[in-house]
């Protein structure tokens, strides 16, 4: 209410934010899209724009350096993330107290930004505290609150702690598909984690028949080349070479690569990844034609 008369008694003021706002809309599109160049472009607009028109210490800066945090992860560049996570997380605190939504959502980034590090540790307190902040605003049955858990449960399956991160995304699923519908983005995501959780857990069929799932919501929604299909190609690939389908992972890997490198480059962290993946299929499948050739020579 107090900001809308502040509007009210300035129109400079709401026109700013109001065209803060469609940047913001016109960056996160971008990003959706793959083309991160463009929503790097939009957010550095909309964060000059507010910065200069309602003050550094705006809310509405917040919101902008959020957005920049999780365009900097996405594109790897995890130390960026992390300080204009920390000048928001300062913002917010100073407006909005300890227990907002904004702050669980900045805990709830600060959470993934550790994931994508592979500081699984580091990040499940500020996923933990996150996902209790927002279910004591919204309660337990909220999209938002889901996606917390979901995101806690990522990171609670990269320590290993594979029961309660199942727990968590089954939790999630029931929500998010109530709520969504089943072909929506955020069901893709979870059963992606799923199958990583189930390829985890010694259940190789459940886990390509979830990565399948997974994998068709994203190319319908996503398009076939988007880096979000190559995430869910990569780990269909893993689950292949695990069970000695060589020839079968190697190929998407390849198909990975592809789109990792045209979306980010060879140099990001996913491609690097993807591309240690590959190679070391290579080098299993050699292993095992090896062997086996030695075992027919001393068959002989």
């Amino acid at each position: 209410m107090l900001t809308h008369l502040r509007s009210l008694l300035h129109p400079r003021r709401a026109v700013a934010r109001f065209v803060s706002r469609i940047l913001n809309r016109l960056a996160r599109a971008a990003q959706a899209r793959g083309d991160y160049e463009r929503a790097e472009q939009l957010f550095d607009r909309a964060l000059c724009l507010t910065e200069r028109s309602l003050g550094p210490t705006d809310i509405e800066v917040a919101a902008v350096l959020n957005n920049l945090g999780v365009l900097y992860k996405d594109l790897g560049r995890f130390d960026q993330a992390e300080s204009v996570y920390q000048k928001a997380m300062a913002l917010v605190r100073a407006t909005r107290g300890d227990r907002s939504l904004e702050i669980a959502t900045l805990y709830h980034n600060l959470g993934g930004l550790e994931h994508a590090r592979g500081q699984y540790a580091l990040g499940e307190p500020h996923a933990r505290l996150g996902l209790a902040i927002r279910e004591s605003l919204l309660g337990p049955n909220h999209q938002d609150v889901a996606a917390d858990a979901a995101a806690l449960a990522a990171i609670l399956a990269g320590q290993g702690k594979l029961d309660e991160a199942e727990k968590l995304i089954r939790r999630a699923l029931t929500v998010l598909e109530r709520v969504y519908g089943s072909r929506h983005y955020e069901i893709a995501v979870n059963l992606n984690n799923l199958a990583a959780l189930r390829h985890a857990s010694g259940d190789p069929r459940e886990a390509e028949q979830l990565y399948q799932r997974a994998l068709g919501i994203k190319e319908k929604l996503l398009g076939m080349n988007h880096p979000d299909v190559a995430v869910t190609v990569n780990n269909l690939a893993v689950l292949c070479k695990d069970q000695g389908r060589y020839d079968a992972a190697q190929q998407l890997y390849g198909r990975a690569q592809t789109i990792f490198h045209r979306a980010f480059g060879p140099n990001h962290s996913k491609a690097i990844a993807c591309q240690e993946n590959y190679l070391a299929s290579v080098r299993a499948q050699e292993a095992v034609r090896s062997l086996a050739q030695d075992k027919g020579q001393q068959s002989n």
